[in-house]
């Protein structure tokens, strides 16, 4: 967990990604395909570990965190070259565990809501993961959305 030696920063519990509709994302009708938003999700979940001074898939961590459910629920069609919002916020935070919630719009028109939730693991000699606490560096960074 890489973090700055400036001043301490605020936990965070959201973060809004802002990105363009590409033509490898749409299907031959110009709409994007479902599968992106899972895409779209991760990445705004990427960016909001960054923004709390983090990495998720940091190499030699000890851990990992993988996804135990994923979902999303379609309101709006996005198409090709449309600007959109991804907003990923906290909505859980255990022990060993996060979930968010993700919201997709363009201007007002909300697009897709989903979640997420990924559990904190570490890999044992034979390769098996087995579900352990957040450590706190980590879990210190993140707070629940208001």
């Amino acid at each position: 967990m890489t973090m700055s030696s400036e001043a301490p920063l605020a936990p965070i519990s959201e973060y809004r990604l802002r990105r363009r509709v590409q033509f490898v994302e749409v299907d031959s009708a110009g709409i994007v395909h479902f599968s992106h938003f899972f895409r779209y999700f991760e990445e705004a979940e990427h960016a909001l570990w960054r923004d709390a001074g983090l990495m998720i898939a940091r190499r030699g961590a000890g851990v990992g965190f993988p996804r135990v459910s994923a979902s999303f629920d379609y309101h709006a069609p996005l198409r090709l070259e449309e600007e959109f919002d991804v907003t990923v916020r906290i909505a859980e935070l255990k022990n060993k565990s996060i979930r968010y919630t993700c919201e997709i719009t363009r201007g007002e028109t909300r697009i897709a809501t989903g979640s997420t939730v990924i559990v904190c693991v570490s890999r044992g000699p034979d390769g098996t993961m087995k579900a352990v606490e957040i450590p706190p560096v980590i879990a210190s960074r993140f707070v629940v959305a208001a």
